[in-house]
């Protein structure tokens, strides 16, 4: 059985919306693009090139897929463009059309939940979620994420799209932590069962 794994760069209030460009995604009049650059260091490097290392498959989502597909593809002087463009990719989405044109990639045809419940049945690596928070909303919903990585930056921004949509309501276990030297705590999350009620 396949793992579905969440990573991702969150601010203390939770917005995971545009960490890497400032023009990203500036749905909903959102100027702070690219939040995320400044706390970039070599700890950070160290532990997702471990994760990139690991293997396994992309799952994404649409906007997400066509962000990655603009930008990475023809990126050079970086160790991960071959990692990507290699790396097979499942995309979630109901507007695309199969041939999709980054290589490895494959659509996932039908209902998102169905087809990635599916996917994790499977045996093999696990299958990692970067950006795609519509997707990541519908899988939480249903239990089908199995560990959060999050990248969790000493910022308070007070708008932009969040991690976790309104309703969501998770017990998790901290698995794993490690501190950068800019201040980002990256904690490795998984389900948990509820804490047993207090008696009196």
């Amino acid at each position: 059985m396949s793992r579905v794994v969440v990573v991702n760069n969150v601010t203390l209030d939770g917005v995971m919306q545009a960490p890497a460009r400032p023009d990203e995604d500036r749905r909903g009049g959102f100027e702070r693009g690219g939040w995320a650059l400044p706390y970039n260091d070599a700890v950070m490097a160290e532990r997702m090139g471990q994760g990139m290392a690991q293997g396994g498959s992309l799952l994404l989502g649409r906007r997400t897929y066509e962000d990655f597909y603009r930008v990475w593809p023809s990126r050079t002087g970086n160790p991960y463009t071959e990692v990507l463009n290699n790396t097979q990719k499942y995309v979630a989405s109901a507007t695309l059309t199969e041939p999709l044109p980054w290589a490895n990639s494959t659509l996932l045809a039908g209902d998102a939940v169905e087809a990635v419940a599916r996917l994790r049945e499977r045996p093999g690596k696990d299958l990692v979620i970067l950006g795609s928070g519509a997707l990541i909303g519908s899988l939480v919903r249903h239990n089908l994420i199995d560990e959060f990585v999050l990248l969790i930056h000493p910022l308070v921004l007070g708008s932009g799209h969040r991690l976790f949509p309104d309703g969501v309501s998770l017990v998790l276990r901290l698995a794993d932590s490690v501190t950068t030297t800019t201040g980002v705590v990256i904690a490795t999350y998984q389900p948990a069962e509820p804490p047993p009620p207090k008696t009196a």
